[in-house]
């Protein structure tokens, strides 16, 4: 069994996959394309599908879109694609609290993945991004 998710971007840093959920215009693609700069690999811009696989949750290319990357004032660019199990949400909010120590835990596709708000107007949205896996992620 597999879900489509629309509206959101998708990438696997190190093999695990990160899940940026947010309004539109939020920011999901260009974080997206942020980490990918930083060695990250695409999984799906504005939308993945969900499978359960071995027992997790694993986050997979959608096939609409598969590989292509919207850069706004750009265009469409074609990246590389990855499956990786899901490790992370990030929810790009402009309420985010300021100091966070656990993960909330969020349902996508039947199972259980830590979700953290993140403010979405910052200079290193990625880099925290990037921690709040080391520090939040599951393995």
């Amino acid at each position: 069994m597999s879900d489509l998710l629309a509206n959101v971007s998708c990438v696997a840093v190190d093999g695990r996959a990160v899940l940026v959920v947010g309004p539109p215009g939020s920011g999901k693609s260009s974080l997206a394309l942020a980490l990918i700069d930083r060695g990250a690999v695409l999984v799906g811009d504005d939308g993945v599908r969900l499978e359960a696989r071995d027992g997790r949750c694993w986050a997979c290319p959608p096939p609409h879109v598969a590989g292509k990357l919207e850069i706004r004032n750009v265009g469409l660019i074609e990246f590389p694609t990855a499956e990786a199990p899901l490790a992370l949400a990030v929810r790009l909010d402009p309420a985010a609290p300021r100091f966070v120590e656990t993960a909330t835990p969020a349902r996508y596709a039947d199972h259980t993945v830590p979700e953290i708000a993140l403010y979405p107007d910052a200079a290193t949205l990625a880099l925290r991004l990037e921690w709040a896996l080391r520090l939040h992620g599951t393995r």
